[in-house]
């Protein structure tokens, strides 16, 4: 089992920036890749970056250049600096570990951007 807990999210004014963390626990080593994901009220949830094991990050075009997917997998940490919030980025931010065998999901943290 792997075991997700997310931090760093809050209420921030239009323009603002947060720095959110993800501390994986248990079975880390099994861990190939991590993301962040998010889901606003009443959307469906969507990918918003990973980083793979071997460095590789990739992003959803809609946040590309604000948002910077970083981690250290010796750590188990994985984090997501957000800079120039909107509005539109509120919502619930997960983190996701991948493995072979499943996926893990953390419970989230709340990000509110007020315009």
């Amino acid at each position: 089992q792997v075991q997700l807990v997310e931090s760093g999210g809050g209420l921030v004014p239009a323009g603002g920036s947060l720095r959110l963390s993800c501390a994986a626990s248990g079975r880390t080593r099994s861990i190939t890749a991590m993301g962040w994901y998010r889901q606003a009220p009443e959307k469906e949830r969507e990918t918003v970056a990973q980083i793979l094991i071997n460095g590789r990050t990739n992003y959803t075009d809609s946040v590309q250049g604000r948002f910077t997917i970083s981690g250290d997998f010796a750590t188990k940490m994985v984090y997501l600096q957000i800079d120039s919030l909107q509005p539109e980025d509120t919502a619930v931010y997960y983190c996701k570990a991948i493995t072979p065998w499943r996926d893990y999901w953390g419970q989230g943290t709340q990000v509110t951007v007020s315009s």
